[in-house]
């Protein structure tokens, strides 16, 4: 979300025509080999630069590795709070088609490359080249979620349901802001580490936008729950959670313009650091930086690997976007999928980290390979455990058993898919020039984006057509049509549980204690719809 997507720039220190000469060379497998010619023409035009130089490590560069981890944390906040969303429609009886729709809301960060150039090319000189873009996109972004926060809530429950048409909308515009602060960051992270650290960025990348994803979709659904909080964070229950979406919205937003306000006015770019080369950044035309962004693609090898990256993930996009959608339809608390992700928080956080340094060798890419096959049969067992669902589930709700395994699968599949994104991070660190570096880079990541997306888009917007329904409890019904599932969804809510409002547009149904399933289910029908 994933946001990891090394920003559209370009730079040149010694004329395109060593650029693409360099690029063929990666193309060729022959990155190791053409470095040390770049590094030693750049050296050799300057008598200080021939003089041993200490070499930072990470401690030298601590502060600026700590920043990039928290702008990172910054992008993973919309994402998740998007995340999230999903989540909350699914309960309110939102069609799949509908979540495919919404679902486009994610496609910023697999686009960006349409624009990515325009990032780099476009600048003011005195003020920075990545704060040009970083700081008015922050300020966008905090604005935009202050905008949201009034909005969002009667979005949601407006008449006739969710307005998912505007929702998806408003959020396209809040990925698509975090997707520029993406391009920003990720070109800034290639010049504010020296070259001996510059690997530690893809770490901040992915720890970073986990950590953020975690707060705006974790936390936040834990903390909007009634359920959650009174069982585990009140003394007194109440009828709402501690925080709503809209006062979730309007804390980050104001978060976003104060962080952004404090690095516009203190932090300086390509400051000289210790032991720390100096990197040259000279930018081309947006017409000549798209010419080049052609010639990398045409690449053969570029070209075979970008089809790879855009066909890998079709085996696995049911089970990254329906299985948690489908667990909520057959009646698991959205407050508890939640909860069960707070374990996985250290395991999310660590992994990247234990990963990297698997993938620091010659051949990231063999860590991708070893867990594909993995990741394909623990979507197969998810498929299971979406089947065995609704067989496991109690009056009272689900057992701790059931809770475990889900937990233990999570667990599973998390290791499989940070083994393949760390490792697709690590090979285009490792292949991009740093001659045209954000360029390259921009490409790959974007490319591995557009390669997650669109089959996830296609398996929720097929689910409705290859989904047969039957309504439990209600005699002689198929649940074929949106209201008969609808109906559904109120039976599933209040029947046979307590005396409640079913409620949809502004009809409600009275529910009784000891009506049967059947009776909920007609009496639904026939007042709402």
């Amino acid at each position: 979300m994933e946001s990891s997507d090394l920003i559209g720039r370009q730079r040149k220190l010694m004329g395109v025509s060593l650029s693409l000469e360099h690029m063929r060379n990666v193309d060729r497998g022959e990155m190791s080999a053409s470095e040390p010619d770049i590094e030693e023409g750049v050296e050799g035009s300057d008598p200080e630069s021939r003089r041993p130089r200490a070499q930072p490590g990470i401690r030298g560069e601590l502060g600026n590795v700590l920043l990039l981890l928290f702008l990172y944390v910054l992008q993973g906040i919309p994402l998740g709070l998007a995340g999230s969303i999903p989540l909350i429609l699914q309960s309110k009886g939102v069609s799949y088609k509908h979540q495919a729709f919404f679902s486009f809301v994610f496609w910023p960060f697999s686009l960006k490359l349409l624009w990515a150039p325009l990032v780099d090319a476009l600048y003011f000189s005195r003020f920075g080249r990545r704060k040009s873009w970083l700081v008015p996109t922050q300020y966008l972004l905090g604005l935009f979620m202050l905008y949201l926060s009034v909005r969002v809530d009667s979005l949601l429950q407006s008449e006739g349901g969710a307005n998912v048409v505007t929702l998806t909308a408003l959020f396209f515009m809040l990925t698509f802001l975090a997707a520029t602060q993406d391009i920003a960051v990720d070109g800034w992270a290639l010049t504010m580490l020296s070259r001996e650290n510059v690997g530690y960025a893809s770490t901040c990348n992915s720890v970073g936008q986990t950590a953020g994803y975690i707060l705006g979709n974790v936390l936040f659904l834990a903390l909007e729950s009634a359920d959650f909080c009174n069982k585990y964070l009140r003394i007194e229950p109440k009828a709402t959670g501690i925080v709503t979406l809209s006062d979730f919205l309007c804390f980050w937003g104001m978060v976003f313009l104060f962080s952004t306000t404090l690095v516009a006015i203190f932090k300086r770019e390509n400051e000289p650091g210790k032991g720390k080369r100096k990197v040259q950044e000279e930018t081309q035309g947006v017409m000549e930086t798209y010419k080049l962004l052609f010639s990398i693609v045409m690449m053969p090898t570029v070209f075979t690997f970008c089809a790879l990256l855009l066909t890998a993930k079709i085996g696995f996009s049911a089970a990254d976007a329906v299985t948690g959608l489908k667990l909520v339809e057959a009646g698991v608390p959205k407050e508890q999928l939640a909860l069960l992700a707070v374990p996985m928080v250290p395991l999310q956080i660590l992994l990247p980290l234990v990963i990297s340094k698997y993938t620091a060798g010659p051949r990231p890419l063999d860590i991708f390979y070893k867990a594909f096959p993995f990741r394909l049969l623990i979507g197969l067992e998810y498929a299971l455990l979406v089947w065995w669902t609704p067989s496991v589930k109690q009056e009272g709700g689900f057992p701790v058993y059931y809770y475990v395994i889900v937990l233990l699968s999570d667990a599973v599949y998390e290791v499989a898919l940070y083994s393949m994104h760390v490792a697709c991070m690590a090979f285009h660190a490792k292949v991009s020039d740093p001659v045209i570096g954000g360029t390259y880079m921009t490409l790959l990541n974007t490319v591995t984006n557009l390669g997650g997306n669109w089959p996830s888009t296609v398996a929720l917007w097929m689910v409705d057509p290859l989904t047969s329904k039957e309504c439990r409890g209600a005699v002689g019904q198929s649940c074929g049509s949106p209201e008969e599932a609808w109906a559904q969804v109120c039976i599933r809510r209040c029947c046979l549980k307590a005396s409640c409002f079913c409620m949809k547009a502004e009809v409600s149904v009275p529910v009784r204690r000891g009506w049967s399933s059947n009776q909920c289910y007609l009496m639904s029908l026939n007042a709402v719809f």
